[in-house]
């Protein structure tokens, strides 16, 4: 049995495109296959005397907090502090990058696969002292993830890819659920390539991949040579092939990298 260990920087998950994000299906991915969630902890920051003051702020971040811990999450709190400066400007700071470094390490030697939630350089150091331990570590990020970071790690994910992670709005009513993927590689003179995405089930994520056409698309095909571009997609069969071989359709840009 593997023994997985899950860490999220969430304020750095939720300033780039993670806001809402399922913490169910991270825990569902932990104990998928012959893995078991060993422990989960969320560090994020609270604002201590806003809480006093604010009602709603106050129910929303304790509603928050209770959706967290009934997934089996634990709490790492990092309570906002004020500096002012010179001039009078005042500086919100409430990091707690060492707190999920330090925790992460002190754990690793009862874990064999961290996942990694952030985007953050800060941590490309800590992926390699968690595999001197022995830990495989997956990386999972949306906006903005250090090149570093998925360089370092035994796997990266876009957080955008892994399916019920984040929702996908159903803006137009055409057939087939909506996927999101990446180009796996790209014919520039042909104009059709390789979408990559992913399936999840018991058994945890599994890649996929699916044949498309720039004609499919509206944006313009150089933007299909960018490995990281986001795109979502709907899969159908194409008659015209003979074989019934499936293909991506109504591709949109999710986001830019």
């Amino acid at each position: 049995m593997i023994k997985t260990a899950i860490y999220v920087d969430a304020e750095n998950i939720k300033m780039s495109g993670g806001f809402g994000m399922r913490y169910d299906v991270l825990v569902d991915l932990a104990n998928s296959g012959d893995s078991i969630m060993l422990r989960a902890n969320c560090y994020l920051a609270e604002d201590h005397e806003r809480i006093k003051t604010d009602t709603e702020y106050r129910q929303k971040t304790y509603a928050y907090h209770n959706i967290l811990r009934q997934c089996g999450f634990r709490i790492i709190k990092k309570y906002v502090r004020r500096y002012t400066d010179e001039d009078g400007n005042v500086t919100c700071k409430a990091n707690s990058d060492m707190d999920l470094a330090i925790d992460a390490l002190l754990q690793s030697k009862n874990t064999d696969r961290v996942i990694l939630l952030t985007g953050d350089s800060d941590f490309v150091r800590l992926v390699p002292a968690l595999q001197n331990q022995g830990c495989r570590v997956e990386v999972v990020g949306f906006n903005n993830v250090a090149k570093e970071l998925r360089e370092a790690a035994d796997s990266f994910v876009s957080g955008f890819l892994i399916p019920g992670l984040l929702p996908i709005p159903e803006t137009a009513p055409e057939e087939g659920d909506w996927l999101r993927g990446v180009v796996a590689n790209y014919n520039v003179d042909r104009g059709f390539g390789f979408f990559r995405y992913y399936r999840r089930d018991n058994d945890g994520l599994h890649p996929e991949s699916v044949f498309f056409h720039h004609s499919q698309a509206t944006m313009p095909t150089h933007y299909f040579q960018d490995p990281y571009r986001v795109f979502e997609f709907h899969v159908a069969e194409n008659p015209a092939s003979g074989d019934n071989r499936t293909e991506a359709r109504g591709i949109r840009l999710l986001r830019e990298n």
